[in-house]
């Protein structure tokens, strides 16, 4: 079966699709984007994305393509033609199509949109979850804006790739102070020698991560401490456990901080557990 993509008001299939070479999304990195979760055929905590998309849109000054109840209808399409049971669908929004030039093109112009979809092995995704993986660190070279989910993603892309060369699955941002602030395509956490489960808070320094929101308030629901703090490369090497949340990724077990093992290299109880009852906090649509 051809895969089907939806671009600026048409379903096509996925090899034929594309947008104007003038679209600012490719000439500028002008535009944002989100990820959700599919499980069973069902979108995850689709209300969170769709507030998070305004909320980047409206810090770079973009128009909405249209209401959030249209989009849903569009999301829902693409998932259903590609015929994804678990996996992801992905949406991309830009300032649209205009001649070449830094200022901003006349306010008519209409934002352009792009939805696809994709399956997922979730045995596959669990077998990792069990084996947990390895994270290398990297100095945090992007811009101050990471709270928006912008599509500029290439220092995102570099430390992907230098992750991938030594053997790991992600590699963790280290700001100016010596604090790791996030992962190229996750959020970061640590558990303590105590137990308390530590993440960075929701600056700007950091995207405010819908997954990561859903583990706070699953943490809090089965009254696990948490602490939102800064912590550092070392104090990840010398935790208890350590694990990070997307929606690529869930939670996902981290057993080795550069070559480091941290503990006694298995996944540990907590992440284990957040894993394990991670769709029961969530919001799934058409339930």
């Amino acid at each position: 079966m051809s895969r089907i993509a939806y671009v600026n008001g048409h379903y096509l299939p996925h090899r034929n699709a594309a947008v104007h070479i003038e679209d600012r999304g490719y000439q500028f990195a002008d535009g944002v984007y989100e990820v959700c979760e599919v499980l069973d055929g069902h979108l995850v905590d689709e209300k969170r994305h769709m507030q998070r998309l305004a909320r980047s849109l409206s810090e770079l000054r973009i128009r909405q393509p249209m209401q959030d109840r249209a989009l849903g209808v569009i999301l829902r399409e693409v998932v259903a033609r590609n015929r994804v049971r678990d996996g992801l669908v992905y949406l991309q929004v830009t300032r649209g199509v205009a001649p070449r030039n830094h200022f901003f093109p006349p306010d008519e112009t209409p934002p352009g949109l792009v939805v696809t979809a994709r399956s997922s092995s979730v045995a596959k995704a669990s077998a990792l979850a069990e084996q947990g993986v390895k994270i290398i660190s990297l100095p945090d070279n992007r811009w101050n804006r990471v709270d928006i989910k912008s599509v500029a993603l290439l220092p995102n892309v570099l430390a992907k790739q230098a992750a991938k060369e030594q053997g790991a699955y992600e590699a963790w941002f280290v700001d100016s102070n010596g604090y790791v602030t996030e992962g190229s395509s996750t959020n970061a956490w640590i558990v303590t020698s105590e137990g308390i489960i530590v993440t960075r808070p929701a600056e700007h320094g950091i995207l405010r991560g819908i997954t990561r929101t859903a583990v706070l308030e699953l943490a809090d629901r089965e009254g696990m401490p948490v602490e939102e703090r800064a912590f550092t490369i070392e104090e990840a090497q010398r935790a208890r456990e350590a694990f990070m949340t997307a929606a690529t990724a869930l939670v996902m077990p981290v057993t080795r901080v550069d070559d480091v093992t941290v503990a006694n290299g298995a996944p540990g109880h907590i992440a284990t557990t957040l894993r394990s009852l991670f769709h029961s906090q969530v919001e799934i649509a058409d339930r």
